[in-house]
């Protein structure tokens, strides 16, 4: 209930000043939707993924064969391995760990599939700064192509339950 009792018209037309206002605003979220429909095509901000539907069982037995034909070593009883350039690379997320640690050739390109085994994670590549969701029963699949040597930080950056402090993984390029 008001304390005073509206005017017979309680609203009263938009004053000079109002209308320009509105106007400009109007006209900047008109701009600014099209240069999103833009930017998606000019702006070459969007990986380059494609997702595909797998069981979580389908995509260990993949990647434990990946393991197995590519293992070239072990660090902290996570399998280290050095694929072909131009192969199928496969990555695991699980609680709380990435693996295999992958080793790749600069200048070589790889297909990187990817994938969560329990709940959602969040891969995070620095120092690169590339960012995915990465969902159980999907198989998230892109090229990539490192182009310079040096070692490269994997982290979830999805809270994924009490030891997502811990869930970190590498890529190594020579």
């Amino acid at each position: 209930m008001a304390i005073y009792t509206p005017e017979k018209v309680w609203w009263k037309p938009l004053g000079r000043e109002e209308r320009l206002w509105v106007t400009v605003a109007a006209v900047w979220c008109f701009f600014m939707f099209f240069m999103l429909i833009g930017w998606y095509f000019l702006g070459a901000q969007n990986l380059p993924t494609k997702a595909v539907r797998i069981s979580t069982a389908e995509y260990k037995v993949l990647a434990d064969a990946f393991v197995e034909a590519n293992k070239v070593g072990e660090e902290k009883n996570v399998a280290i391995v050095h694929p072909k350039p131009g192969s199928d690379i496969y990555l695991i997320a699980k609680q709380w760990q990435w693996s295999p640690i992958l080793e790749l050739e600069a200048g070589q390109t790889y297909t990187l599939h990817v994938s969560s085994l329990d709940v959602q994670h969040g891969l995070s590549i620095q120092p690169i700064n590339l960012n995915l969701q990465i969902f159980p029963g999907y198989d998230f699949i892109m090229k990539i192509t490192p182009n310079q040597a040096g070692e490269y930080s994997l982290w979830c950056n999805e809270f994924c339950n009490i030891g997502h402090h811990l869930m970190t993984g590498k890529i190594i390029v020579k």
